[in-house]
């Protein structure tokens, strides 16, 4: 119970990556508000409630602030504090060359994958700094925030936006005893990857030296790890989750 008695909000914690995440805290004792656009989101909360777990969900759109503060002062007047952040929710747009990307569409990938994070983090913090007791804030970045990818330039400016920004928010607030850190995945299977077939999934196989993609509950371990008091050292760190793809 690496996580008993904590109140925790995860982006995008209805599907993929999130899911496994809210379901590995639950287990863990944390107290989870399931954050996300999907209705799945509901059924994932009335699913553990049901087994005894304490879930709840609500609707969010990361890159509005007023919806971030909404679903923090949920947090807080349903349990009177939040312990943990984990900055999950994430789009990803089809391969395409930089001439062809139209300003929507990058304006759409930082605002869900960039700024979705820093409002994360901005309020997160502000609540965390009132309450006066720390806590853990884990952003969702990439491997490609790391090293480059054809086609995926927006992406790749977006990922590596989150990493350095972890970095620059763990070393800010490190003395007030709250822990900034981030999950760098390699490809996962989850359903941003499920459009990945034939040739196109063997190569993104192929990359990673481990033989596979990864799984989400493998990246929520990270997770946990991060979030909970075993990574009470561990500040600014973007800690890679990806089967060998950046050793390469």
């Amino acid at each position: 119970m690496k996580l008993k008695g904590k109140v925790a909000i995860v982006t995008g914690g209805a599907s993929g990556i999130g899911e496994a995440t809210v379901r590995l805290f639950a287990a863990e004792g944390a107290r989870v508000l399931i954050a996300d656009r999907s209705a799945l989101g509901k059924k994932l909360a009335r699913e553990l409630v049901e087994n005894g777990y304490d879930a709840h969900d609500c609707e969010i759109d990361v890159s509005r602030e007023d919806d971030v503060r909404n679903v923090i002062d949920q947090v807080v007047s349903r349990f009177g504090r939040l312990d943990i952040m984990v900055a999950n929710a994430g789009i990803a747009h089809p391969s395409s060359p930089v001439e062809d990307v139209g300003i929507e569409q990058w304006q759409q990938m930082m605002d869900i994958n960039l700024t979705g994070v820093f409002l994360s983090n901005k309020l997160a913090i502000a609540q965390m700094r009132k309450q006066g007791s720390g806590g853990a804030i884990v952003n969702m970045a990439s491997v490609l925030g790391h090293v480059g990818m054809t086609g995926a330039a927006s992406y790749n400016a977006a990922k590596g936006g989150v990493v350095n920004l972890t970095r620059s928010l763990g070393v800010a607030y490190a003395k007030h005893g709250i822990r900034v850190n981030a999950v760098c995945p390699g490809f996962v299977e989850t359903p941003l990857i499920d459009r990945a077939t034939g040739e196109l999934r063997t190569r993104l196989v192929a990359a990673h030296p481990i033989g596979r993609l990864g799984q989400a509950a493998e990246v929520a371990k990270a997770v946990l790890f991060l979030a909970s008091d075993d990574a009470s050292f561990v500040v600014g760190t973007s800690l890679l989750v990806d089967g060998g793809y950046c050793a390469q």
